[in-house]
């Protein structure tokens, strides 16, 4: 038992990528095996009555598409396990999501994150290491309050730094939204 301890561990500490299948709002099975030959993966933890992710979905399909021919595969995760699936898939359309949206009724994704809260990104490496995770940019600065326009673009400089092979300048923001239920 202590030995298997040890090696789960030291796989998450290397960011081992758990094994998942987890349904999109089009009923599309997704699995960690379509990650490789990324060159880095997306993740952005979203819920439908949170109106701080529902005003990012315009910046969130605008990375997916910069960054797609790049190489960066992008899923938005449906964080909040209580909402129902259909009233997710409506959502999804009348919100216009430019990339898969994925049902993740375990918490696998959030888990393996480490996201706590919506909107967040999570920036992972093609074997699984979570490069950057916290804010998409500093639009929100608070609760309740906000710039017109994003100064700083956090995600995106993780982004851009990453693909040039350069290491990622800060690691982790706080992200202003709503929490993320756990329910375990």
């Amino acid at each position: 038992m202590f030995r298997n301890l040890i090696l789960w561990v030291s796989a998450s500490a290397f960011g081992a990528i758990p094994q998942f299948q987890l349904r999109d709002t089009n009923g599309v099975a997704h699995t960690a095996e379509e990650w490789s030959g990324s060159k880095a993966i997306l993740l952005f933890f979203v819920t439908i009555d949170c109106p701080v992710t529902n005003s990012y979905v315009p910046e969130m399909n605008r990375i997916a598409r910069d960054y797609a021919p790049q190489g960066v595969r992008t899923y938005a995760v449906q964080a909040d396990t209580s909402v129902a699936d259909t009233d997710v898939e409506h959502y999804v359309r009348e919100y216009r999501y430019q990339f898969p949206l994925l049902f993740d009724p375990r918490q696998i994704l959030v888990e393996f994150s480490g996201a706590t809260a919506m909107p967040q990104a999570a920036l992972l490496a093609p074997d699984g290491r979570v490069l950057y995770r916290g804010r998409i940019d500093n639009r929100v600065e608070d609760f309740g309050r906000q710039r017109p326009e994003a100064t700083v673009h956090d995600l995106r400089a993780a982004l851009d730094a990453f693909l040039a092979g350069k290491p990622v300048g800060v690691a982790a923001t706080k992200s202003i939204g709503c929490a993320i239920p756990k329910f375990k």
